[in-house]
């Protein structure tokens, strides 16, 4: 990261799957809420981003209960393979109960820090909200870079910190109703959590300046809902870019 930033989340990996253990059931509907319901076209942009076709593969970082996973899968068909990756055990349990049918479709658990996948697998790699819980952001990035070929896509869809006058308005939003609606639901620590996480992940240019760092190239990011979240995207050096 660049001085100042820091390099991680605070939380260990430990107790950030232990939290998400615990909110697995509810997790999509308070995504669906605290995003204003635009959770769905948020990750078709980061699935566009990641420029997938049929028979394509792909791998999903702190897949969770596999939204974006199962959007990979549409892209790329039966004769494609996409793989979610979670750190808590009870997401990926119930990823793999939403997906039994999928012949594409797997989920498995690891760490983002250590990917149980070899080099150079896949044509891209995605993460979703997922980052800024990693205690390390230029070794996940490292990590979801070294599992896709030269030329393949990194993308990374992050809330951040607004700082337009619509944006800020909607920050006041989350950071004071986002825990009151986790006390609602009996969840007050996992989405205080959720706000403090934000807080501290770095800005949108720091975030470009350490996908750079670990060897992304053309590596560019776009804000959305206002500034609120960004989607950042960068190709492994090397290679051919996707044509799709």
């Amino acid at each position: 990261m660049t001085d100042g930033q820091p390099r991680g989340s605070s939380a260990s990996t430990e107790t950030v799957a232990a939290m998400f253990d615990r909110i697995a059931r509810r997790y999509d509907a308070m995504n669906r809420l605290i995003s204003g319901f635009q959770e769905p076209r948020w990750r078709r942009q980061l699935v566009a981003a990641a420029r997938l076709s049929t028979g394509m593969s792909a791998v999903d970082v702190a897949s969770g209960t596999g939204k974006v996973a199962t959007s990979l899968a549409d892209a790329v068909g039966t004769f494609g393979r996409v793989v979610g990756v979670d750190v808590s055990p009870g997401m990926v349990e119930l990823a793999r109960r939403r997906s039994f049918d999928r012949v594409e479709l797997e989920f498995v658990l690891g760490d983002a820090m250590a990917l149980p996948l070899e080099d150079a697998m896949f044509d891209a790699a995605t993460i979703a909200f997922g980052m800024r819980n990693l205690p390390d952001y230029v070794r996940g990035f490292a990590e979801m870079t070294r599992v896709v070929r030269p030329g393949g896509v990194v993308a990374c869809l992050e809330i951040a910190r607004p700082t337009s006058l619509v944006g800020r308005i909607g920050r006041v939003w989350f950071e004071r109703g986002v825990p009151v609606v986790g006390r609602l639901v009996g969840e007050a620590e996992a989405y205080r959590y959720l706000v403090e996480s934000v807080r501290s992940y770095p800005p949108p240019e720091a975030i470009a300046e350490t996908m750079r760092g670990v060897g992304l190239e053309d590596v560019a990011w776009r804000p959305m809902l206002f500034g609120m979240v960004t989607l950042h995207a960068g190709r492994v050096a090397g290679g051919e870019p996707p044509k799709a």
